[in-house]
This record gives C-alpha cells, sequence and structure tokens, in this order.
C-alpha cells in the first residue's frame, strides 16, 4: 500500500487532468492485451485488437516484463494527447532521466544489450522505441480515441463537480473506492509496493484513464522534484462499462486529419472545442504557447476556428466547419 500524505497546501494543489497521455496509454493497452486475464468491459477490444500486433510491439513489450517495475511512460513522454509531441519528449529526453526510468526495470537476459544502449542515449534504440508505439498507438488506441477521449472528460467533469460540490476531500474519499482510501491526512492506495509519500507542498494530480485497469498508479517526476506527481485512476469499470465505447473503429471510410493538419494542429482543433486559452492549448498538450498560438493561427486561416480576445487572454472556438471535420476524425 502507498500512504500519500498531505497538507493544507497540498489539498489547496490538488487538481485533476483530462488524461495521462497519449503514450502512456498506449503502453497500458499493450499491456492489457497480453493479459488474457481482463475484463469482460474489454471484450470487444480484445477481438478487434488481437493478433494485429506483432514483432512490431517488441520494443515495448521489452520494457514490460512480467515482474516488477515498468516504463513510467507518462513521466518520460509527458500527458499530451500528442503522439507527435509525445516521440519529441522521447527523442529529447535528458539520458538521466532515461536511465532514471529504466535501470530498475529487470530486462530479460536477451533484452539487456538493447537496454543499456536504450540508456545510453542511443538514437537507433529511441528510434526503435518511437516507431513501435506509433504503430502500436495507430492498432490499440487511435481507432477508439474519439470515444476514448468523450469517456475521460467525462470522467473528468465528474471529479470536478465533486470539488465544486465538496471540496478535495470529497473528491479524494470518492475517487475509485475501495483501491483508494481517504483517511485525513492520508490517501491510502493499494499498491503492490509499500511506500509513504510525502508531498511537501506540491499538491497531487488525479487523472483519469482507460486502459490501465490493473491497480491505481502513482506516478513520481523523478529529475523535477518540484512537480506534482499523478495519481492515475482506472476508470472503465463492468457496473458502468458503456457499450458503444468500441463502436466505430471499423468505419474505414471516416477521414483522418493527420495528412491535412498533421497530429498536432488536429489534436490543437480538437482541445478548442468548447473554447480554449492559447495557455491552456499549450499546457494540454504540452506545447509551448508560441507554437499553440502558432497552430492557431493557421487554423484560424483555414476557418477551422474562431479567435476572441478576453482581457489579456485569446479564446479560440472551433468553426461548424472545424466541428464537421472533427466529427469524422480519430481525435474527437
Amino acid at each position: 500500500m502507498k500512504r500519500i500524505h498531505f497538507t493544507a497546501e497540498d489539498l489547496a494543489r490538488t487538481r485533476v487532468a483530462t488524461t495521462i497521455g497519449l503514450a502512456a496509454e498506449t503502453f497500458d493497452s499493450v499491456q492489457l492485451l497480453r493479459n488474457r486475464d481482463s475484463s469482460a468491459a474489454f471484450r470487444r477490444w480484445h477481438v478487434s485488437v488481437r493478433g494485429r500486433l506483432g514483432e512490431q510491439a517488441g520494443p515495448l513489450a521489452a520494457l514490460m516484463p512480467d515482474r516488477g517495475p515498468q516504463l513510467d511512460a507518462m513521466s518520460l513522454m509527458g500527458d499530451t494527447a500528442s503522439l507527435d509531441e509525445a516521440v519529441d519528449n522521447l527523442m529529447a529526453a535528458p539520458r538521466a532521466l532515461m536511465r532514471v526510468e529504466l535501470e530498475g526495470i529487470d530486462f530479460r537476459p536477451a533484452h539487456r544489450p538493447w537496454a543499456r544502449a536504450l540508456m545510453d542515449g542511443d538514437r537507433e534504440a529511441r528510434l526503435q522505441v518511437a516507431t513501435a508505439l506509433r504503430i502500436c498507438h495507430d492498432l490499440t488506441v487511435a481507432p477508439y480515441w474519439s470515444s476514448v477521449r468523450s469517456h475521460l472528460r467525462e470522467v473528468r467533469a465528474g471529479y470536478v463537480s465533486t470539488m465544486a460540490d465538496g471540496g478535495v476531500e470529497q473528491l479524494l474519499t470518492t475517487v475509485c473506492a475501495p483501491l483508494v482510501r481517504w483517511r485525513p491526512p492520508v490517501l491510502e492506495v493499494a499498491h503492490a509496493r509499500d511506500a509513504e509519500v510525502h508531498l511537501n507542498g506540491r499538491g497531487l494530480v488525479i487523472a483519469p484513464t482507460l486502459f490501465s485497469t490493473r491497480h491505481v498508479e502513482f506516478l513520481y517526476p523523478s529529475l523535477d522534484p518540484d512537480r506534482a506527481p499523478v495519481l492515475a485512476v482506472p476508470t472503465l469499470r463492468e457496473a458502468s462499462f458503456d457499450t458503444t465505447l468500441w463502436e466505430g473503429a471499423d468505419e474505414s471510410t471516416a477521414p483522418s486529419l493527420d495528412d491535412l493538419l498533421g497530429r498536432t494542429r488536429a489534436a490543437v482543433l480538437e482541445a478548442a472545442v468548447g473554447g480554449c486559452g492559447t495557455t491552456e492549448l499549450a499546457r494540454c498538450l504540452n506545447i509551448s504557447p508560441a507554437t499553440a498560438s502558432h497552430h492557431a493561427s493557421a487554423l484560424r486561416k483555414a476557418r477551422l476556428i474562431t479567435s476572441r480576445r478576453e482581457g489579456k487572454a485569446v479564446l479560440h472556438t472551433v468553426t461548424s466547419l472545424g466541428i464537421a471535420l472533427l466529427g469524422r476524425s480519430p481525435y474527437l
């Protein structure tokens, strides 16, 4: 069990996020595919995906030993909803961070030379992980991302509503019971490894996940002690399973916005549904405000979004043309 100790400052700084990121969800989907004992909620997904991943998934599978620690994809590649951004983060990750994330993994003997090269910053080894990540994402996550993202947003909205009605402690009391139990000022999280965790004023980020179903994960930014850790909470339960979640994956005629806009720009368009400021876009997609502004400008010129100034901020909203495109894309 992990025991997470809160101070009043930690409670004040606790917030909720929409996702742990595409990279982490993709890693979890591959792990779930390897687990034949997964719940009935994923049965339709298993049937659709099983047998389609072969040796291409090898580099990801090597980072997922049957026992012991596994790679924390979110800490390494960010919580971005853009796979391009995640890959960029992987390729640019400091060698020290790569070493910290990998040194505790019990690699199989056949994988150890490759793992050492990866820890030493070998570019070819990183490219192998990036290629496997793209292939696995396209098969296991991308066809369902429209419904998955909507599901995660609904869960986050529920978290926000709970906090608005009863405060952070009400959320801690109700989130993912019985795997999580709030005993002020300690949050007890069922986990295979025991630990006493002191947030020390950083607060906590609570993020819903879909493909991570084994247990609640505590994700700690190893080389950034000032950054708030993340509690990744599984959301798909038998009692609340939405049977429409896996629908639409076989619609091969549905066009993708990748070729038209690029992954990052399509993600910006999707994030602007309902209105979103430039700073919020940047934070949501883990890109710089200047990059977010650049993509927003391009989308505005294409009449896919409109922008208006509200005080010092600029609010971007998707147009009817943008909504029409997103309605057939895998990003919505």
